[in-house]
């Protein structure tokens, strides 16, 4: 049975990986956290206790002794700091976060698990604005980080290439584009959007919601997609490459909160706010998907509209609830 480290498995993302990972016969999954989650709902609560291991990856000795328990045979790395805005106001901590946690855990698995595959996570914020004639962007296309947290991603992604190349560690990356569903905090746009609606049905705000820019267009995957992919990764991908998550839905910001207020069950006003937008937003991303689906295999399957359907019922329940 394949024993399977996810770092960040309280997280956004982690918490899907572990409810996928639970949901084989062939692996036994082990949390690593900073906290112990607050929510009832998460994946990691379901896990014996001598599987989760609650530490800062910033200090090398939690990483250290967890790794030199466990002896895993997949590391997953998904901790990090994930906002760009955050990122902003205190660059510092971004990039000592994402940096050092990465470069604990790839030390650890060198030291521990030398024969294990690691999952290394970058960002399509690696490759910033991209002229429209550039698009969709390939593995291959230029970086150009125009935030700390790029910055940071970049950082870990080729630290994760240098661990493959230097230290010879079974090292996989890949460059999520932007994801959704449920779980998402709302300090990202759609989880917000759907939070100001809930909140605004239940008369608990006046029906306005506030937004940023809605002219950007991304590229939407579903987490639960991103979830099939990383693992399709681990399984097939070749040790080294780098491989882009997306490729499900290209649509504006505007176009999404469009089709979550006619969800909505009460009429609503939509209101800019400029403290919402940020200092630098590429005008268009698109994923150029055909190296993922070429060589392990992968397809989004999950439609945006199911997935904006399940932000917001997920919020309906958590304003209620509260």
């Amino acid at each position: 049975m394949a024993r399977i480290v996810v770092t960040g498995a309280a997280g956004f993302v982690g918490t899907h990986f572990v409810a996928w990972a639970r949901a084989t016969d062939t692996s036994r999954v082990f949390a690593l956290v900073r906290h112990l989650p607050s929510s009832a709902d998460c994946a990691i609560l379901r896990l014996p206790s001598s599987q989760v291991f609650v530490g800062d990856l910033i200090d090398p000795s939690f990483v250290d002794a967890a790794l030199e328990e466990i002896r895993p045979d997949w590391v997953v790395h998904l901790a990090a700091q994930s906002s760009v805005p955050a990122s902003w106001q205190d660059p510092a901590q971004t990039l000592t976060n994402n940096v050092l946690a990465e470069l604990n855990v790839l030390e650890a698995s060198v030291r521990h698990a030398p024969d294990a595959r690691v999952l290394v996570v970058g960002s399509s914020e690696e490759y910033g604005s991209a002229h429209l004639t550039d698009l969709p962007l390939a593995e291959t296309a230029p970086l150009r980080p125009e935030s700390p947290y790029a910055v940071s991603k970049i950082a870990q992604d080729f630290l994760g290439l240098q661990y493959y190349l230097g230290r010879h560690l079974d090292v996989v990356r890949v460059r999520p584009f932007n994801l959704i569903g449920p779980g998402q905090s709302d300090r990202f746009a759609i989880p917000s959007f759907a939070r100001q609606i809930a909140e605004a049905e239940a008369g608990r705000r006046p029906p306005v919601i506030e937004v940023g820019n809605l002219s950007a267009r991304r590229d939407f995957t579903d987490v639960r997609d991103a979830v099939r992919a990383y693992a399709l990764v681990l399984e097939r991908g070749r040790a080294g490459e780098v491989y882009n998550v997306g490729g499900g839905c290209v649509r504006s910001i505007g176009d999404l909160l469009d089709s979550l207020c006619k969800l909505a069950r009460c009429p609503l006003e939509v209101r800019t706010d400029p403290s919402r937008f940020r200092p630098v937003d590429a005008p268009a991303i698109e994923s150029d998907n055909r190296k993922i689906r070429d060589e392990v295999g992968w397809r989004p399957q999950i439609p945006i509209d199911q997935s904006l359907r399940d932000v917001l019922e997920e919020w309906r329940t958590k304003v209620a609830q509260s």
